[in-house]
């Protein structure tokens, strides 16, 4: 059984920069797809950013260009680096994992972490 825990959330300034880790503490060898995912006071939970074994990666529209997903050689962790962060971005961001590879484009994650709030101020 995967638990993720997520950390790096915070109270920012519009502009600035934030970085969001997950580290799955059990079964992370095994994952072969991260999400990250967002849901803001009165919206549906969005996904952010993606990211499979192998590198590949998905983005939505509104971060594009702005954030990224990453791992580096911890084996269960991935990050999401987020600048020029916008008052639109405030939301608590979860982390979501699966052992299936294609659930990079499927988004049906079996496991969740408890969400990281991200507030950003104009």
């Amino acid at each position: 059984q995967v638990q993720l825990v997520e950390s790096g959330g915070g109270l920012v300034q519009a502009g600035e920069s934030l970085r969001l880790s997950c580290v799955a503490t059990r079964g992370g060898l095994s994952i072969n797809a991260w999400g990250w995912y967002r849901q803001a006071p009165g919206k549906q939970r969005e996904l952010v950013a993606a990211i499979s074994r192998g590198g590949a990666t998905k983005y939505t529209d509104s971060v594009r260009g702005r954030f990224r997903v990453f791992r580096d050689n911890a084996p269960s962790t991935v990050y999401l680096q987020m600048d020029s962060l916008k008052h639109d971005d405030t939301a608590v961001y979860y982390c979501a994992a699966d052992y299936r590879g294609l659930t990079l484009y499927s988004g049906q994650y079996s496991y969740w972490g408890q969400g990281t709030q991200v507030t950003v101020s104009s």
